[in-house]
């Protein structure tokens, strides 16, 4: 097959100064059945190199081969990078053939989407694993993230790949959920700003960002992967569908996928209410709607709700799925046999040959092998923001007695699974996580230093000793009796514990990975409270997707960090906090469960949902609250107030507070404001955030913050379901966490009960004052 010098047909589409709407229904009207509908299909070359890594994939082994799914035409060519190890140029080559068939097999000569993961970096081999989405919650910074996404974006559009698969905007309900490490964490604030960093920075450098997983999957019953979600209709419009809402309304988001799961009985994927009512007609989405991989399949043979394949691809054209992912199983020729209805057919291709006409996609200039390679994917930029990534996420839960950052310790014992394992450092959505263990013998592709590494290399003068300990998974604890001689004989023990990610069970964290408990799992607990009951000075490291309720091990600690999947340069931002070259400034996106906590729960909850006494015998306490973070200096703040007593219910105020560094060091403030609606006509959370900034502040140093709240962010959905900003007494908050009592300043709300919808304002402006 080989691809003309000319098109054998042009025509409007291919005029650049025609808009994209116009240019794609030209084409769409020169098109038959079967060409439209080869525009809604995908396909997965050389998938079977790369092992199992999407779920059930054993299912759909019988796939079209490549030159078959190319007849007329194709939507999207899938992970062509992102599927087996391939060097940046040889990848390069092999997407520009690929493309160069893709081309040459439909008169239009119209290539393919090629999509690719990235949610913690470009997902191939050789490129910079950046630390889990759960870290740069931590940050709470989403300039650094917004930078992340645009250099991630820029790698990816280097070599022809035109759609990214991310940012998650699930929302965390349940810590036990395997997932919880792709997030943003609990909060549907933080999620929102994020997020929307996320994808201005990416769609800046060209690449469609696109929103995972629409909706729900993350309120899965029992935590479970897939399962029903479990969700009244104020808990999906005020905390899960929020930062959806707001990367549609203000980043213009590109793409969205649905959702694996049900919303009381509705699967997502055939859910036209969700996909088409509310996402595109009330919130204004002019994208298109990619399916999670298989998810149209699923529909007939994990839901039920259709006979069979075809019938599965008919529920999901008419709720809005646009193409389908990973392989076409439904979006084919069956499909066309079946009749579909013309208007739904049109539709779905019109948005696909739209956004291929604003990719540059239909340009007569354009040609599959156009890009050039960059020589390395983990270049020193991005090598930079992976280390201010990790720098900034690393948090300090507790530090009681001083004893960090540690001075100049003689003797160290690091122990724990956890120490000297690279890939401990990464989430399931990396590419040595999730593709390199189908490849044992190709090495990571990155320099990333163990913990272990990190400890030798802060620490030159240290003699370091090593124990395992335990495993991740199993009953062996052969180790623990190592290690406890170990920590014995050292002055210093620091135990690095936690997670190793991986998919469907392969891992402790991950896809798949969903557990019971929050306890330390294999034989960490047994582990950690030898070693704690032996050590003569201990130091306890989480680096995990998920927190786990690790109380106790901190009451016993001499000082506790947690680090979530920090990425290549974690390891060494975990040893500068360790030794006061960094001083920490993390922060909790997700609370740490106390030692009883029942499960779900997060800190966003009503009065009833915390402690009850009298009421229930289970305490949800955490035991470190949402927003925590230590440093190693100290901040106060003062002189809080708001710039009037009473406002409208259109009006807006704004919040002032001095925070000071009262401490010996410089160090970074994350001032957080919290709105409490002490009497609503629906239960309210007992605090809630609405808005965060940074602050750095050298010592004795003083910044004033200003937060200029709308009363739109004090609207939440009524009884009668439809947002609302009610009159009344509210108090606004300015503190370091969710859990310190801060200092409040009252507002009054008055005016009629006011209706606002998806044009209301979304986020609090923030301003820091000149010192």
């Amino acid at each position: 097959m080989t691809i003309s010098d000319e098109r054998p047909t042009t025509g409007l589409w291919n005029d650049p100064t025609l808009p994209a709407s116009a240019r794609a229904r030209a084409l769409l009207d020169a098109m038959t059945d079967a060409e439209k509908i080869a525009q809604l299909g995908s396909t997965w070359p050389d998938h079977d190199d790369g092992g199992d890594v999407a779920p059930m994939q054993e299912t759909f082994r019988g796939a079209d081969r490549f030159e078959e799914a190319i007849v007329d035409g194709l939507g999207q060519l899938t992970r062509v990078f992102g599927t087996a190890p391939i060097d940046p140029e040889a990848g390069r080559r092999r997407l520009t053939a690929l493309q160069e068939q893709v081309v040459a097999a439909n008169r239009f000569g119209i290539p393919a989407v090629a999509h690719e993961e990235c949610l913690t970096g470009f997902f191939t081999w050789q490129a910079t694993v950046y630390p889990t989405p759960l870290a740069w919650a931590a940050t709470f910074n989403p300039e650094l993230v917004g930078r992340m996404a645009q250099a991630i974006g820029s790698d990816m559009a280097a070599v022809g790949v035109h759609q990214g698969l991310a940012p998650v905007l699930d929302v965390v309900r349940d810590y036990r959920w395997g997932r919880v490490e792709e997030t943003l964490g609990e909060d549907p604030y933080l999620v929102s700003e994020l997020g929307l960093a996320y994808v201005q920075g990416l769609q800046s450098s060209g690449v469609v960002a696109t929103l995972k997983h629409f909706a729900g999957y993350s309120a899965s019953r029992a935590a479970r992967n897939h399962a029903p979600a479990v969700l009244g209709p104020r808990e999906l419009a005020d905390v899960i569908l929020v930062p959806f809402e707001k990367a549609v309304v203000a980043g213009r988001v590109r793409s969205v996928m649905n959702a694996y799961n049900d919303i009381d009985g509705v699967p997502c994927g055939a859910d036209e209410v969700l996909l088409t009512g509310l996402l595109r007609d009330t919130w204004g989405f002019e994208g298109t709607v990619v399916s999670d991989y298989w998810a149209v399949a699923f529909l007939a043979s994990m839901h039920h709700v259709a006979d069979d394949v075809t019938g599965a691809a008919r529920a999901a054209l008419r709720a809005g799925i646009d193409v389908e992912l990973p392989h076409t199983s439904g979006y084919g020729e069956a499909l066309l046999d079946d009749g579909v209805p013309t208007d739904l057919l049109d539709r779905a291709v019109l948005r696909v040959l739209t956004q291929k006409a604003e990719l540059g996609l239909l340009d007569p200039d354009w040609k599959p092998g156009q890009y050039t390679a960059p020589a390395d994917f983990d270049s020193p930029r991005n090598r930079g923001i992976a280390r201010d990534l990790a720098e900034q996420s690393v948090v300090l839960l507790d530090n009681p007695s001083g004893a960090l950052p540690l001075a100049s310790p003689r003797s160290v014992a690091v122990i724990g699974p956890a120490a000297d394992d690279a890939r401990c450092l990464f989430g399931c959505y990396s590419f040595p996580n999730h593709v390199l263990p189908h490849h044992p013998e190709t090495p990571l592709g990155v320099e990333a230093p163990t913990v272990l590494d990190a400890i030798r290399q802060e620490f030159p003068d240290a003699s370091v000793h090593h124990e395992t300990g335990c495993s991740f998974t199993g009953d062996d604890r052969s180790g623990i009796e190592a290690a406890v001689a170990a920590a014995s004989a050292a002055d210093l023990t620091i135990l690095v514990v936690g997670d190793r990610s991986g998919m469907f069970g392969e891992g402790t964290s991950g896809e798949g990975c969903d557990v019971g408990a929050l306890t330390l799992p294999g034989g960490q607990e047994d582990l950690v409270d030898a070693v704690l009951d032996a050590a003569n000075q201990t130091v306890l490291v989480l680096v995990s997707g998920r927190p786990y309720a690790i109380g106790r091990h901190a009451r016993a600690a001499d000082a506790t960090l947690q680090a979530f999947f920090p990425g290549e340069e974690g390891s060494a931002a975990i040893a500068g906090v360790l030794s006061g070259r960094i001083n920490p400034s993390g922060h909790l996106p997700v609370q740490v469960p106390g030692d009883t906590a029942g499960q779900p729960g997060t800190y966003l909850a009503p009065p009833l949902a915390l402690k009850s006494d009298g009421v229930s015998n289970i305490d949800p306490t955490p035991a470190f609250p949402f927003g925590h973070g230590l440093s190693y200096t100290t901040f106060t703040i003062e002189d809080v107030e708001a710039d009037a007593e009473t406002i409208a219910v259109d009006g807006s105020v704004t919040v002032r507070a001095t925070f000071t560094n009262t401490g010996p060091r410089a160090g970074t403030s994350v001032p957080q404001l919290y709105l409490t609606d002490p009497v609503a006509s629906v239960t309210r959370p007992v605090r809630q955030l609405i808005g965060f900034t940074r602050i750095e502040l050298a010592a004795g140093d003083s910044r004033t913050v200003e937060f200029q709240v709308h009363a739109d962010l004090t609207s939440f959905t009524g009884q009668d379901l439809r947002r609302c900003v009610e009159p009344g007494r509210l108090v606004l908050t300015v503190a370091q966490s969710a859990g310190e009592p801060g200092r409040s300043v009252e507002v009054e709300l008055r005016g009629d009960t006011r209706v606002v919808d998806h044009t209301r304002t979304m986020t609090t402006a923030v301003t820091i004052l000149p010192s």
